[in-house]
């Protein structure tokens, strides 16, 4: 191996092991107890995880009759035993539950070994002082409603820039921390672009930036990149993974749909800054709102973008179910991050919520005039209730919608019938088990509906989540916006806000931002707050001591690196290339794709039955516009952890596989990129040390430091001695892709420049937000 090829392999070689912030964890020991104990913080984890299974909200799994979810139950006598309490305050050698924890007879002992469950030496400490102290209970921390916060004393006062920082400083200083000290200005620029553009920044921008040096520069920066029309595609991709939006019906047969208008104006209510509130009672009732508002009802196509079946002999009604229940699932995680799936087919095991209070939620979408199978194959006309696009409408409130052709199109929207059914708890969750009938309603322990004040319809739900008091929506939206600029919520599991989530590592804040988010809902105003503070402008240096104190960058002392999402890989590469196509909406498009795939796994029907690739400037869209079949997901994507569409998703988990690095080396886009701006390159009048200087600041959006220079100049010039001696290898090596070769270029220029370009491609700093 050459000394270059040598220096290049470690150059490339942190790929697949990222960050020092991951693989690590912290040995430390625990210390000793807290002086007062807080039943949400030390407590109820502990009850939830080993506890709550047999004696929580679930009825039917409720052993001895024994309750420890609530109060009530704790400190009541027990059923079989009236003079006997599970909970006793102040005297726990009376109260049973710590009598059985710290039994030596293995048949007392609880929780009980078939459980496979164990109790801490810890934790049986933190549950007798807590009963100790008065076990005092409380309601948990998610369904109390945000409160005002006032800004925290730091020690630092110089350093904060807005309201966040005060609450991440006040963590840190607790923690015997101290903040980075700001990126530079290269990083930071590229770091913010991703973030509000998905895209790198040009080199145009790069330049007027860096040498902007007034205190407005960052602030200027910011705004411009809000105000583009790329910051509604960045944006929206978080969006359908909640909305699971498709091209596909899914199942078997998995037909083709058609629903890109209803993303056409997610990006369009993006871009335009339309409140939350808006944005949210669009969705749910636009085809409930007093005026026949033609973009509303468009927006509650997200309501019908869950999995459709099309095969025959389906039981009707089975399906018809399915769907109500995926509307309702995807309800509860998206607005209020509770796992509401867990209680359809018996009282939730941990959170309160009953099947009863399931059965009231799926009241709501529970009236649409809907089969389960229904219309033609292929989308010949989209599924009852829909909506014709006319050209009338495209001409006027539907602007925004890139429609390509004179095909007939429509989508499917909501629309309730009255008293097309009632609505019964299913026993079981089976769709013929028809039990108690129910009505609209909401789980009181999030917060009562009141039917004075809301009305029993999706109208009046969205009301009730739009309530001031309402604990949840505006904290799991500004936790779930705060995920995408810091890979990690305030509440990591941003999709369980419940008994068995996470708790805030920044409580405080997080209330801040709920309410201050509620005073206008204005989304954008958000994001600018987050990315402007000296929070989100950190360095993402690592310290040891900030890695051995705070391995997860939990208090924020540094900002995270975190790997590109699967769109924005590919989006990077088309825009440093210069092969971007820059439309914004419109039919999804079939980029490069593996042959074979959509054969192998389909049923043989349709549209769909095989991969037919898309040519000319469809190759080179955005990666939000990729077609996704449910049952054959885009394998890049997938390989880079993109959601399959099949349900609400509201975080990607983020893997490290080998399989990436092959993408990343042999992916025909990646390759296509690298040969066409190699091409534009070597046909300017620069020498070798500009051309590769300037395709790393496309790139990799900085100057390279000397040795990462002089590394990708030796290895040039080794490739261009290789491709001189085999002069038909570098013809062969540039045929790649359908951008139109340059027939006046020298093969062996460009197919060296390609190598190295393809190099700087497979950078670990290249897919990484840092």
């Amino acid at each position: 191996m050459s000394r270059q090829l040598l220096a290049l392999c470690t150059l490339v070689s942190g790929l697949y092991f990222t960050s020092c912030d991951q693989g690590f964890t912290s040995e430390a020991g625990l210390g000793e107890l807290p002086e007062v104990l807080d039943y949400n913080i030390h407590v109820r984890p502990i009850l939830s995880d080993k506890c709550f299974v047999c004696h929580g909200p679930d009825a039917n799994k409720r052993e001895s009759g024994l309750r420890l979810d609530t109060k009530e139950g704790a400190y009541a006598a027990l059923k079989d035993q009236p003079n006997v309490h599970a909970i006793v305050p102040g005297d726990p050698a009376s109260s049973a539950v710590y009598q059985r924890i710290t039994a030596e007879d293995a048949t007392m002992l609880m929780p009980p070994a078939a459980s496979n469950l164990k109790l801490t030496e810890r934790e049986i400490q933190i549950i007798e002082k807590w009963i100790a102290q008065g076990a005092e209970y409380k309601k948990h921390w998610a369904f109390v409603p945000p409160k005002p916060q006032p800004l925290p004393e730091v020690k630092q006062e110089s350093w904060p820039v807005n309201a966040i920082d005060f609450f991440v400083l006040k963590q840190m200083e607790s923690m015997g921390l101290e903040p980075n000290e700001q990126a530079d200005k290269a990083r930071l620029l590229r770091r913010v672009a991703f973030d509000l553009t998905g895209l790198p920044p040009s080199l145009e921008l790069q330049e007027r930036f860096m040498s902007d040096d007034s205190d407005e520069a960052y602030a200027k920066v910011v705004d411009e990149l809000l105000t583009s029309k790329h910051y509604g595609e960045k944006i929206a991709i978080h969006w359908l993974d909640v909305a699971r939006y498709a091209d596909s019906h899914g199942y078997q047969d998995d037909g083709l749909r058609t629903m890109w208008p209803w993303r056409d104006w997610v990006i369009h209510a993006f871009n335009e800054n339309y409140p939350y509130d808006q944005f949210l009672t669009w969705q749910l009732a636009g085809d409930l709102l007093p005026e026949h508002n033609v973009e509303a009802i468009l927006a509650t196509g997200f309501n019908r973008n869950h999995k459709i079946t099309q095969e025959g002999g389906v039981i009707d009604e089975e399906y018809r179910i399915e769907y109500v229940t995926d509307r309702t699932n995807t309800f509860g995680k998206a607005f209020l991050g509770l796992t509401f799936e867990c209680a359809k087919c018996h009282d939730h095991k941990y959170d309160p919520i009953s099947q009863k209070d399931y059965f009231s939620t799926f009241a709501f979408f529970d009236k649409v005039p809907e089969k389960g199978i229904f219309g033609t194959f292929d989308a010949s006309f989209a599924d009852p209730p829909n909506m014709r696009i006319t050209d009338e409408y495209l001409e006027d409130v539907l602007s925004f919608i890139n429609k390509k052709d004179d095909d007939r199109l429509d989508v499917m929207v909501m629309k309730d019938s009255v008293g097309l059914r009632t609505t019964h708890v299913l026993t079981r969750g089976n769709y013929d088990a028809k039990a108690e009938v129910v009505y609209e309603s909401m789980p009181k322990a999030v917060m009562p509906f009141d039917t004075t004040r809301f009305a029993q319809n999706r109208k009046g739900l969205a009301e009730w989540l739009l309530s001031t008091e309402h604990p949840l929506t505006s904290r799991v939206f500004v936790n779930r916006i705060w995920q995408e600029i810091f890979g990690i919520g305030i509440v990591k599991t941003a999709g369980d806000f419940g008994m068995q989530g996470d708790l805030p590592t920044h409580p405080e804040l997080l209330d801040w931002l709920a309410l201050d988010f509620q005073k206008d809902w204005d989304i954008k105003r958000l994001v600018k707050q987050i990315v402007t503070s000296a929070t989100y402008r950190q360095s993402g240096e690592v310290t040891e001591k900030k890695l051995r104190l705070d391995p997860e960058n939990t208090y924020l002392a540094r900002y995270s690196r975190s790997r590109l999402p699967a769109e924005l890989i590919r989006d990077m590469v088309l825009a440093s290339s210069g092969l971007l196509n820059s439309e914004v909406g419109g039919p999804s498009v079939k980029p490069y794709q593996p042959d074979g795939l959509w054969s192998a796994a389909t049923s043989g029907r349709g549209m769909l039955q095989e991969y037919i690739q898309d040519h000319g400037e469809d190759l080179y869209r955005r990666g939000i516009y990729t077609f996704i079949k449910r049952t054959v997901p885009p394998p890049v994507m997938l390989t880079f952890d993109a959601s399959s569409r099949d349900q609400c998703e509201v975080r990607r988990l983020t893997t490290s596989t080998p399989l990436q690095a092959l993408v990343i080396l042999n992916d025909p886009t990646i390759l296509e990129g690298a040969r066409v701006l190699a091409e534009r390159l070597v046909s300017t009048e620069t020498d070798d040390e500009e051309k590769v200087v300037t395709a790393f600041r496309r790139i990799v959006c900085r100057y390279p430091k000397n040795e990462e220079h002089a590394i990708l100049m030796g290895y040039l010039k080794d490739l261009q001695l290789h491709f001189h001696e085999n002069q038909e290898e570098a013809k062969a090596f540039i045929s790649v892709g359908e951008y139109p070769k340059s027939k006046e270029l020298n093969a062996t220029a460009v197919a060296a420049l390609m190598q190295v370009i393809h190099t700087i491609y497979n950078m670990e700093e290249t897919i990484t937000k840092s």
